[in-house]
């Protein structure tokens, strides 16, 4: 069971970060906009469970949980803490999720030319060194849906997704980058 060294608030307001003494995973992320989508895991059905969460996100030491922006954050975090205190640490959970979530699954895409898969090799590569972690230090982070023609598909998580930031300043950061290594490439957040 996981105990809550901090809590610490993330550049969207309506987002709040847990670093934990435990991890919950060992390095999967998980990320859900939906309790539909939080089916069989019973820490994110547990938080979409409390009125007003809205995306539930973690990995490893840290939960992300966001709320609609309605509710006073010292009564959420109250509400919040006791399913996060309940959760299985990461040597129960990771065996049960180790299987779905590792690596950059959009380069496992069989439609890819070479070329494709070798820019978006290189992409996977700068996001992991030079985009992950701030975004995880903010309570969020970035996964790389796939590559149609020049047409780079990305989908923020946790405090990422709904922060309006990210869709600003950090979208247009993140294609600066990836316009080093192709030009053509146009940053498409779904």
């Amino acid at each position: 069971m996981p105990k809550i060294a901090e809590i610490e608030p993330t550049p969207n307001p309506n987002a709040m970060k847990f670093v934990l003494k435990e991890p919950l995973t060992w390095g999967i992320s998980r990320s859900y906009d939906a309790r539909e989508q939080a089916q069989g895991d019973a820490l994110a059905t547990a938080l979409f469970d409390i009125p007003h969460v809205t995306n539930v996100f973690y990995v490893d030491h840290w939960i992300t949980v966001t709320q609609d922006g309605a509710a006073n954050w010292d009564e959420l975090m109250r509400k919040v803490a006791a399913p996060i205190r309940a959760a299985p640490a990461a040597d129960a959970q990771s065996q049960a999720f180790g299987a779905a979530g590792a690596g950059h699954p959009a380069l496992a895409d069989e439609t890819l030319s070479d070329d494709q898969r070798q820019k978006l090799a290189m992409i996977a590569d700068m996001v992991d060194h030079d985009v992950r972690p701030y975004l995880q230090g903010d309570g969020g982070d970035l996964y790389l849906v796939g590559l149609e023609g020049n047409v780079l598909k990305v989908h923020y998580q946790g405090a990422c997704g709904s922060c309006p930031s990210s869709l600003s300043g950090t979208l247009a950061g993140i294609e600066s980058m990836v316009k080093m290594i192709d030009p053509e490439i146009e940053l498409v957040p779904v």
